[in-house]
């Protein structure tokens, strides 16, 4: 299943490793990566794709969006489906 992540939050060492690094110990693949900092606020997309099986969707949505607290960011991790639909005229 493929999925997108946004984050956005102030800019700081260390977001692509943390959230990343989750990605890979849930065998994660990131296919895309986009970010962008811009007067201190960072922002970033990454088009991922969920193994089927091997960990729950909303488990690995709650990681990475808890990481992101952590960090003082909001993540979102949206199955594909649900971006495409919400993007569709």
């Amino acid at each position: 299943m493929n999925a997108v992540i946004s984050v956005i939050g102030r800019d700081r060492v260390g977001i692509i490793a943390r959230l990343s690094n989750i990605c890979a110990e849930n065998n994660v693949n990131i296919n895309d990566i986009t970010q962008k900092v811009r007067h201190d606020t960072f922002t970033m997309i990454m088009w991922v794709e969920i193994p089927e099986g091997e960990k729950d969707f909303a488990a690995f949505a709650k990681e990475m969006e808890d990481a992101g607290a952590e960090m003082g960011l909001i993540v979102h991790v949206m199955h594909e489906d649900v971006f495409d639909s919400m993007h569709r005229i």
